[in-house]
């Protein structure tokens, strides 16, 4: 997140007034239309409660700057990409706990230990908001700093990505086997149909080629690493099962994203290809 907030300005924020159609068609796809979806798939494949509440954290999630290296790479819009994330980190500090609270009562039990009780709903607006605001002001005050920091900030927080996954693979040691097993149809079939959703419902509003593709991205490729953490943090959830489908996410979508990338960037003109900025920061 500090990685993130190195990387925008209070530009990216106004920038939405720029794209209204592209923004609602975005956050309503993310912030509503995901989750539905992502809830249809575990009742459909009758996940086993943990895992499906793990299931909707990583829906909850908003999209990373991951979204915004992809863009660049094929072709879409940089700059909405850079004012979807901007904007869904923020919002996602409001429907991430309220997804993950529902869903800890629907398939847990309301009388659940586990869940984000109002001390730790201020954890997570603290774990987002705190060091985007960080990142921000540096890249404000000491611009040419926060453009020497991002990156080694990009590739401490693959280090940090990687400590995670290995810490969630240990903690499960033999079952992590068991779990992939179960959830891989899952989490391929989210993430199909999240950029699929992401690339789709702007183009049958007519919305440009680069800004769909931008959507596709952003609506994809999710946070994991923020979902991560939400699951497995002893302050938090502290489930490490519950983290598992962010994990196996985190793998997935970098293949998934790739190869959709290349299909539908073949669609865009070579004179409308040209992104509006460069990302120097491509944290999950």
């Amino acid at each position: 997140m500090l990685g993130l907030g190195l990387t925008l300005t209070l530009e990216d924020f106004r920038r939405v007034v720029k794209y209204p159609k592209a923004m609602v068609v975005c956050l309503v796809s993310q912030m509503l239309i995901l989750p539905a979806i992502c809830l249809g798939l575990v009742v459909g494949l009758n996940l086993r409660p943990e895992l499906a509440v793990g299931m909707m954290l990583l829906a909850a999630s908003p999209g990373g700057s991951t979204a915004s290296l992809y863009s660049h790479l094929f072709k879409g819009d940089l700059a909405l990409n850079i004012s979807l994330t901007a904007v869904n980190s923020v919002l996602a500090m409001f429907t991430l706990p309220v997804i993950v609270n529902l869903s800890v009562a629907g398939f847990l039990g309301s009388d659940s230990s586990l869940g984000l009780q109002f001390d730790k709903v201020i954890q997570v607006f603290a774990m987002v908001l705190v060091p985007i605001a960080i990142g921000m002001a540096v890249r404000a005050r000491f611009t040419a700093t926060a453009i020497r920091l991002e990156r080694a900030v990009k590739v401490l927080s693959v280090v940090v990505l990687i400590m995670m996954i290995s810490s969630v693979i240990a903690g499960l040691g033999g079952e992590v086997f068991d779990i992939l097993g179960e959830i891989i149809l899952a989490v391929v079939a989210f993430n199909l149909i999240s950029m699929a959703i992401g690339y789709y419902g702007p183009r049958v509003l007519r919305i440009g080629e680069r800004e769909s593709i931008a959507s596709a991205f952003e609506i994809g490729l999710h946070n994991a690493s923020l979902a991560i953490t939400i699951g497995m943090s002893p302050t938090l959830l502290n489930n490490t099962t519950m983290a598992m489908p962010s994990v196996t996410y985190g793998f997935v979508m970098f293949f998934t994203a790739a190869l959709f990338g290349f299909v539908v960037s073949r669609r865009v003109p070579a004179t409308t290809a040209t992104p509006h900025r460069t990302p120097t920061s491509s944290g999950v």
